[in-house]
């Protein structure tokens, strides 16, 4: 019975000598009786006292060794169940283990279709970003996700129409070299698809790495902010040559 509560075969028969003894035994009766190998006995019954399952005693310079009373260790075996137990139920908490890998994603179809999927799934938050043609096409989809109470936010490169309450528009200037096709989505803060061009052809990355999302997250406020500032202060910054310069090289 000892050993379904973790007792090893040799403690559960050291214990066993001990508790049918009339009198406190030294080690070389609880061997005797026993049946534990001598080279391990000293090692067992150490075990034993340290889990409070035997006590020990010197008499006449004879270490000697008694059984904790059956009704006690029952009593003991039992309450260290229950707090095992009630320890178990406090400590026991769900994990998530998050998905860090970086899947690469080609051929313009299945992004378009894989970025469809993505928004389908948002419940809390949709961060997009990209050129008016490809937002018109997930509009609906935004549109909806709204609707339903998602927090919904577009950062659009050409004008757009729409019922969005947040969108931010860019209007590229002929100056704007370094202007690229792009698309960005983040849904929920927890997934993430950027696709560029990439010598005439469209490829993509998707991950649920946790710092990727943190970062295309800032690259995105980073993009609204320069839009913003570029709306409202173009003119200002425009016949600043040395800003000009440098906001022309953005990518945006």
């Amino acid at each position: 019975m000892l050993q379904k509560f973790g007792f090893s075969q040799y403690e559960s028969q050291v214990f066993e000598v001990l508790a049918s003894s009339e009198e406190p035994m030294d080690a070389t009766n609880i061997v005797k009786y026993s049946g534990v190998p001598k080279s391990k006995i000293y090692e067992v019954l150490s075990r034993m006292i340290e889990k409070g399952m035997v006590l020990d005693s010197v008499s006449e310079k004879k270490k000697l060794y008694t059984a904790l009373p059956l009704s006690i260790v029952i009593e003991k075996l039992t309450t260290e169940f229950q707090q095992n137990v009630e320890q178990l139920k406090n400590n026991t908490s769900k994990r998530k283990f998050y998905d860090e890998h970086v899947w690469s994603l080609k051929v313009d179809s299945s992004i378009r279709a894989q970025t469809k999927q993505l928004l389908q799934t948002a419940e809390k938050s949709i961060r997009v970003s990209g050129w008016q043609d490809d937002i018109q096409e997930i509009l609906p989809i935004l549109q909806e996700k709204e609707k339903q109470g998602v927090d919904v936010e577009v950062l659009v490169v050409g004008e757009l129409e729409s019922t969005l309450s947040h969108v931010h528009t860019l209007i590229p200037a002929q100056e704007h070299h370094s202007l690229e096709r792009f698309r960005l989505v983040v849904v929920d803060e927890t997934e993430v698809i950027f696709a560029g061009m990439e010598s005439q052809s469209w490829q993509a990355l998707k991950t649920k790495s946790r710092p990727f999302i943190k970062v295309f997250i800032e690259f995105f406020y980073h993009d609204v902010a320069l839009a913003k500032i570029t709306e409202k202060h173009s003119e200002l910054m425009m016949n600043d040559e040395e800003i000009k310069s440098v906001l022309m090289k953005l990518r945006y």
